[in-house]
This record gives C-alpha cells, structure tokens and sequence, in this order.
C-alpha cells in the first residue's frame, strides 16, 4: 500500500489475524478476515466485530451548539434528550446530501456528529463555515468544534450475541439503552463511549474508547467470542437491510427522499440548509424515486449497470451484490417513479445483456427486533 493511505490504530492488530487489506476512503482497511460469507454469516447468527475508526468524530459544543445543529441538520435536534442520537443529513442549498451522519446528544450543551470517512475533511470545512456565517443563526461565536477522530477510536460490535458478550466488560444495563441512544460509561476498565447504533441490520453497539486503549478491548473481544468482520461482509449486510452508502445512494447531487429517507428529514421544525429545495421537490413531485431490486435471472447487478424497460432507458443501480442470508441476488436502484412499484419488471444491462429483475419491497432482510 502507498505512504499516502491512513491507518487506524487497529492497523497491526489486522494484520496479526490474517485481514486482506484494501485501500477505501483514503484508509488502508481490512476488506476481510476469514472470507465474506463467513463474516457476514457471524453477523447474522453470532456477533461481529468491526473497525470503523476510519470514520469522522466531530465534537459541537457551547450555549449555540443545538441551534447550530439544528439549523444544519434535517432532522430534530431541539427533540434529542441526553443520551439520544438521531441519523440525518447535512444538505447543501440544491437538497443533495454533503453527508449522512448521526448526531448524539452527550451533555446539556454537548453533542457527537460522527460522519463518513471520505468526507471527513469535506464535512468540518462546511460545518466550520456554517458555524461562522451569518446564515445559521445560532448565536455565533457560542459553538465550539472538535476534531475528537484521533483521540478516540471507534469499532463496532454487531449481531444477536453482542450485548451478551460486551456485558462481560461493562456494568451498563442495555435495557436502558434502546435502539439510537447511548451513554458515557466504562467497558474493560477503559472510559468508553456506547451507543446502540449499527450498519448491518443487527442489534449492536458501536463503541468508542480512547485510541490508546483501543487494541486492548478489540483482542479482549476478539478472545471473547467477537469474529473479526471487513468492509466486504460490512457492504453485503447493510445492503441486505437496505441501509444507503454515501457515494452510491447518496451524494451531493442525490436528494434523500428520492432515497425514501423522507422520515429523517423534519420540515416541520424551521428553516435548516437545503430545506427550500427539498420542500419544492415534494411540491413538484419526485422525478425518481430508490427501489430494491431481485434478479429473476442469473447474474449480478453491479454499481452503476443500467435499466431498462420494454429497451428504453430505466434508471441506474447504485449496489448490487448476493444477499448471502436470502441466497439471491438483490440490489438497490433509482429508477422513474412510474417503475417503482413492487413487482415492475426490469431488465439489468450485463455486459451488454440484458438479464431480468423484478422490484421488491426493501429491506430485504430485516430481523425481529427485541423488545426494550
């Protein structure tokens, strides 16, 4: 790999078990361990065990901090309690999406952005500008950012046996914490940050500590029955539960509720970046609209093949890859509204072949969510 490509901490520790490493983002990461059917497969029926220090940790803080927020974000800042998160974007003045990222709410006037590893230094530049213009009226001057990235890092523990195995390292109680809260807490005796938050459609924690305790909690994990997992199984379980990819569902000219993400984005709370533009895309209607796709044929719909319909022009997939728990090949695609519909027929370009596809509802996987 070159000079150029970051590393996290946890760079030895993957080598030590064996991981191929790829370059992604910017980062040399592990794409796998043992295999990614293996992996995505541990996910699923056991607990996973992710590196996802790559990603961005931006600490907002100060008396302006949540009108700040809340005037960059779609969703509802002023509605998060201590120990909440809520996922929303960051959008620019046309409604495309600068970034995808959770924000969770720490302390009265404390709060964590965490945001995708290739716009990290895109993200802090436009939250930086927006905290110092005139436009965000959040009693400028009272917001203060971080860069916490290096100073903590970041994993990931994901599957149905999680909370099982890092209960061995923690006294905190889980069915306090439901799905998108968090606490400051300490786990193998380090100071941590958890949050039951995830990317693979399982129940799961994503845990930050700091970086210098980071290789002692991933091999206490590792040791206590956690599989190593790359960004390989990472894709195909997210993908399973139709959870979007900036860069492929999303991007600076992608508007999120063409990716059915309107839930996320709340109108009703005031002005935020972007919000004229997306209020005059619900008056002007959708042009096109995210679906999950189903190969009827053989084949595999791959990133950016395109569509067709009767042999003219049908939109463009954005993922594609083999749903491993569903034994299918599933992927996800924008297409015009009136191919949106369960059921429509579709034909995927393969090499130049045509090869027959069917929408479906998304997620195509989903598990039965235990109750807290």
């Amino acid at each position: 790999m070159g000079d150029e490509l970051k590393r996290t901490v946890l760079h030895g520790a993957h080598l030590a078990l064996g991981a191929k490493m790829v370059p992604f983002s910017g980062w040399e990461m592990p794409v796998q361990y043992g295999g990614v059917i293996a992996e995505h497969k541990a996910v699923r029926e056991r607990a996973g065990l992710f590196d996802v220090s790559h990603m961005g940790r931006y600490a907002v803080r100060g008396p302006g901090a949540a009108a700040f927020l809340q005037s960059v974000f779609t969703n509802d800042v002023a509605a998060l309690k201590i120990g909440q998160a809520h996922y929303g974007f960051l959008c620019n003045e046309r409604g495309g999406v600068v970034d995808d990222v959770i924000i969770f709410r720490r302390g009265a006037d404390a709060y964590w952005a965490i945001v995708n590893a290739g716009n990290r230094d895109k993200d802090w530049q436009w939250l930086d500008a927006h905290r110092r213009g005139p436009s965000t009226g959040s009693g400028r001057g009272a917001v203060t950012l971080r860069d916490d990235s290096a100073d903590w890092s970041l994993i990931a523990l994901q599957g149905p046996q999680a909370l099982a195995i890092l209960s061995q390292f923690t006294s905190l109680d889980f069915d306090t914490i439901p799905y998108y809260h968090c606490a400051d807490t300490t786990v193998a005796g380090h100071e941590a940050f958890v949050a039951r938050t995830g990317y693979t459609g399982e129940d799961g924690v994503e845990i930050a500590v700091r970086s210098e305790a980071i290789a002692d909690l991933w091999t206490r994990l590792v040791e206590a029955g956690a599989v190593p997992c790359g960004l390989g199984a990472r894709d195909t379980l997210r993908l399973e539960a139709a959870m979007a990819l900036y860069g492929h569902e999303l991007n600076d000219d992608t508007n999120p509720l063409e990716a059915n993400l309107k839930r996320f984005i709340k109108m009703e709370k005031g002005e935020f970046v972007g919000r004229a533009a997306l209020t005059q895309s619900l008056a002007d209607g959708l042009k096109r609209k995210l679906v999950g796709l189903a190969m009827v044929d053989r084949g595999i719909a791959r990133a950016g093949y395109a569509l067709q319909a009767g042999g003219a022009p049908a939109g463009e997939v954005t993922s594609g890859a083999p749903a491993i728990s569903l034994n299918q090949n599933i992927a996800l695609a924008y297409v015009p509204v009136a191919y949106s519909p369960p059921g429509t027929p579709l034909d995927v370009l393969i090499r130049d072949r045509p090869a027959r596809a069917q929408v479906v509802k998304t997620p195509f996987y989903s598990r039965k969510r235990r109750e807290t």
